[in-house]
């Protein structure tokens, strides 16, 4: 059951990825300059609240030093990486087990 969670949790990123993927393509040919939306962007769209509370949720962990460093460059990041990123995490995840050869079960 996780696992076909893990492996639908995927397919889904890999969408998303795939995507944006497309919708920045066609900006980028129709503005003709490279455009990229980052996960920041997304995130605004979607729900603009919760991303200004992510920021004092992390901050004081390590001394400030997981927010700027670590979380500005993943929200500053092309969104159809990241998210396809993930996708693949949780599809290799969720793979099943190979068979194991030589003994009964």
């Amino acid at each position: 059951m996780i696992r076909f969670l893990l492996r639908f949790l995927g397919l889904v990123y890999l969408a998303a990825a795939f995507i944006l993927v497309i919708y920045d393509g066609t900006k980028s040919i129709a503005g003709n300059r490279l455009y990229l939306t980052s996960l920041q962007t997304v995130w605004e769209l979607i729900n603009a609240g919760s991303l200004a509370k992510l920021r004092p949720l992390v901050e004081p962990y390590a001394g400030g030093l997981l927010w700027d460093p670590l979380t500005v460059t993943i929200l500053g990041a092309p969104a159809w990486s990241v998210f396809g990123i993930l996708g693949i995490l949780f599809v290799l995840l969720g793979r099943p087990k190979k068979p194991l050869i030589g003994y009964a079960r």
